[in-house]
């Protein structure tokens, strides 16, 4: 009895072969757009802070953080209608001190609301004040505001300012001063309404600081 021949396996030379094929390579993937956008975003975010660290790398002190309870420092600033502009001016105010720039997208997703606050509580003596921090001339600044509907004092800031404040390391950022001119909170960075709404609410219900009589020189 002959023993039967075992079928050896076809060569797999044709290119319609599928004994030993091969899977086809993956086809190169186009890039994402979005994760381009993404990645140029945070090189841009890296780029501004790392320019303004340098700005700071000159030996000087860092300015400290301000805490709560602690006096609102003073500032004289120029507003957009050419007019000096004091935070003693509003002394008895809640005053809203927000540190902003045309640049920032955050701050544009708050300004709306700062005009909604300012209508509601400007009546019970809250007076919001922006401070643009940027670099942009005084018109397009001015232009900004009105595109925006702005409805507050818009001051062009002074990097002096902002590290009498702490050195403001991140934008949009906002201090709530009480009618003593105390600072009673503080918010850094995008927050809700109802947030800010409630801060407000607690500058207001501050009293107002005993004023001081003057003395007169005597005669």
């Amino acid at each position: 009895m002959s023993t039967p021949e075992i079928p050896s396996p076809p060569e797999s030379t044709g290119p319609n072969n599928e004994w030993n094929a091969a899977p086809p390579p993956p086809e190169p993937r186009g890039r994402n757009p979005l994760a381009l956008v993404v990645v140029a975003v945070i090189a841009a975010g890296m780029l501004y802070f790392g320019f303004h660290m340098a700005r700071r790398s000159d030996g000087a002190p860092r300015p400290s953080l301000l805490g709560y309870a602690s006096p609102a420092p003073n500032f004289t600033l120029e507003s957009l209608d050419g007019k000096p502009m004091s935070l003693s001016d509003l002394r008895g105010k809640a005053v809203l001190l927000n540190f902003w720039a045309t640049w920032c997208a955050p701050c544009k997703i708050e300004m709306p609301w700062f005009i909604d606050l300012q209508k509601e509580y400007g009546g019970r003596g809250l007076q919001i004040v922006g401070v643009a921090m940027d670099d942009s001339s005084k018109e397009d600044i001015a232009k900004f505001a009105k595109d925006m509907g702005v409805n507050y004092p818009v001051l062009l800031g002074k990097e002096s300012v902002g590290d009498a404040y702490g050195g403001v390391p991140a934008l949009p950022e906002s201090f709530f001063i009480g009618r003593d001119g105390r600072i009673v909170d503080r918010i850094i960075g995008l927050k809700g309404k109802g947030e800010i709404e409630d801060a407000i609410r607690k500058a207001l219900n501050t009293q107002p600081a005993a004023a001081t009589a003057s003395v007169q020189p005597q005669k």
